[in-house]
């Protein structure tokens, strides 16, 4: 029974709907029937608003994320670049007190050298030579030093010490080369400077 019953409620609730309906066109007057039209249109306009309101904030949000993607990258590609300009940095740092040792050995003189020792002193040359080479390969290149200017960011005073005939502030001796590698420093040069 009572699926019966519910049955008849909804028919009836259909038929009462129809109903209104009818009645809402035939017993709403003209004034009346503008201000419902009007109200359901300002609904809709409302919505649709709202809806443009949220496609252009969707669309902000779109072009910022993009914007933001583009940065990403080109931040990670110069991270990129970056890194692989001076990947070879700290072999190079570790390579730069043997090269000091090959310039300490082949500074003295060969004079009183025997035969052998002299072809010894003339191998170490040739493996400085190559070793020097290879740095330049790589971009590696010493800081001019000696009657040059003292550059703070290039060179770094260890000693200063008067000289006649030399103006104050300039480099009178190079006690460690600096280098460079392409356009940074490295190692600063340790240098002597005039008073």
């Amino acid at each position: 029974m009572k699926k019966k019953e519910k049955k008849e409620e909804v028919i009836t609730s259909e038929n009462n709907s129809e109903v209104m309906d009818e009645m809402k066109i035939e017993d709403i007057p003209e004034n009346e029937e503008r201000s419902v039209e009007e109200e359901i249109e300002n609904k809709n306009l409302e919505k649709l608003n709202q809806a443009l309101n949220k496609i252009s904030e969707l669309e902000d949000k779109l072009i910022r994320a993009s914007a933001d993607m583009v940065n990403y990258r080109k931040r990670k590609e110069e991270e990129v670049n970056r890194m692989l300009k001076f990947c070879n940095e700290d072999i190079i740092k570790d390579l730069l007190p043997i090269i000091d040792n090959f310039e300490r050995a082949i500074s003295g003189s060969e004079e009183n050298l025997s035969d052998a020792e002299k072809g010894y002193h003339a191998g170490v040359k040739m493996i400085y030579t190559h070793l020097v080479s290879l740095l330049e390969k790589y971009d590696v290149k010493p800081i001019d030093g000696v009657d040059t200017p003292f550059d703070p960011n290039y060179h770094n005073a260890i000693m200063m010490e008067k000289k006649d005939g030399v103006k104050s502030g300039m480099v009178i001796e190079v006690l460690q080369k600096g280098y460079m590698l392409k356009d940074k420093v490295i190692r600063a040069a340790m240098v002597k400077v005039s008073e």
